[in-house]
C-alpha cells in the first residue's frame, strides 16, 4: 500500500531532475553532434556540410599533435599519480603520529583551481629554468614535464584519500592471520591488500584518466600551448579552433565529438579491464 502510494507521486519528484538533465545535457549533446556536420556561427545559420569538418579536423597537424601529446600526458599521469598516491596511502595508514595533518596537507592542492595552479607552477618552474637561460616554452619537453608535475601535485592527494579509505576498510584480522602464517609485507600487499582494494583502484584509474584527458585550465595557464601549439592538449586545441580560427566553429565541434568518443572508448575499456580483475580477485 505504501509503495503504491509512493509510485503515484514518483513522476512528480523525478520530473524536475529529468527535465534539468534533458535541457542541460541530452539536448545540447545531440545538438552538438548535429552541428559537427554543419558550418555555423550560431544555431540559426547552420549549413549542412557533411563530414568535411571531420576531414579537416584530422587533416589539421595541430589537432593530431594535441591528440598525441594528450595521450602521452594521460599515460604518464595515470601511472605516476596512482603510484605515488598508493605509496602515500600505505605510509599514512601505519599509525604514525601526525598522519591526519599530512593527509590534509597532501589533499589541499586539489582544492586550488587549475588556473591558479598553472600560474603558480609557471613561476616556480620558470624560476628554476631561468638559471639555465630557458623557460617552459623553450622546448615542448619542458612543457610536457611541467604539466606532469602540476597534475601530479594536484591529483595525488585526492587519490590518496580514496586509497586510504579502502585500506582502512580491510579487516585487521585478515592481516594478522597472514602475518601468523608467515606472509611477508610484500606478500600481504600484493595478495591481500591490492586485491581487496581493487574497486578503489578502478575508480582512481578512471578519475585520473578522465581528468588528464579533460585538462584545460592548467594547460592554458602553464604554457598556453607554446611553443607553436606543441604543448596544447585536446581541450585547449578545441578552444583555439573555436575562438582563434576563422569560421572554425564547425571544425571545433567535430573535434569535440571526436574528443568525446576517444575519452568514452578509453574509459569503457579501462573500466572493463579493471572490473574483470575485481571479479578474478573475488
Amino acid at each position: 500500500m505504501h509503495n503504491r502510494h509512493m509510485s503515484r507521486y514518483f513522476f512528480v519528484f523525478v520530473f524536475p531532475t529529468l527535465l534539468a538533465f534533458l535541457l542541460s545535457f541530452v539536448i545540447p549533446f545531440i545538438l552538438g553532434i548535429v552541428l559537427s556536420f554543419t558550418d555555423f556561427t550560431s544555431i540559426i545559420d547552420a549549413k549542412w556540410v557533411g563530414i568535411s569538418n571531420y576531414i579537416e579536423a584530422f587533416s589539421n597537424k595541430d589537432f593530431l599533435n594535441a591528440l598525441r601529446f594528450t595521450v602521452k600526458i594521460a599515460i604518464v599521469t595515470v601511472i605516476t599519480v596512482n603510484f605515488f598516491a598508493m605509496c602515500l596511502a600505505l605510509l599514512l595508514t601505519r599509525k604514525i603520529r601526525g598522519t591526519n595533518v599530512f593527509r590534509a596537507i597532501f589533499f589541499m592542492p586539489n582544492l586550488i583551481g587549475g588556473i591558479v595552479l598553472g600560474y603558480i607552477w609557471q613561476l616556480i618552474i620558470n624560476g628554476v629554468l631561468y638559471k639555465f637561460g630557458v623557460t617552459l616554452t623553450y622546448k615542448p619537453e619542458y612543457g610536457f614535464w611541467g604539466l606532469v608535475i602540476l597534475m601530479n601535485w594536484q591529483m595525488i592527494g585526492y587519490m590518496m584519500v580514496i586509497y586510504i579509505a579502502a585500506i582502512q576498510s580491510i579487516p585487521n584480522t585478515l592481516i594478522e592471520a597472514a602475518k601468523i602464517d608467515g606472509a611477508s609485507p610484500f606478500q600481504i600487499l600484493t595478495r591481500i591488500k591490492l586485491p581487496i582494494i581493487m574497486p578503489s583502484i578502478t575508480i582512481c584509474l578512471f578519475l585520473t584518466m578522465a581528468n588528464s584527458f579533460k585538462n584545460f585550465d592548467s594547460n592554458l595557464a602553464l604554457t598556453a600551448g607554446a611553443p607553436s601549439r606543441k604543448t596544447a592538449m585536446l581541450a585547449l586545441d578545441i578552444y583555439n579552433t573555436f575562438y582563434n580560427t576563422l569560421n572554425g566553429e564547425g571544425v571545433g565541434q567535430a573535434k569535440a565529438v571526436v574528443f568525446f568518443i576517444i575519452v568514452a572508448v578509453i574509459a569503457f575499456l579501462q573500466l572493463k579491464l579493471t572490473r574483470r580483475k575485481e571479479v578474478d580477485n573475488v
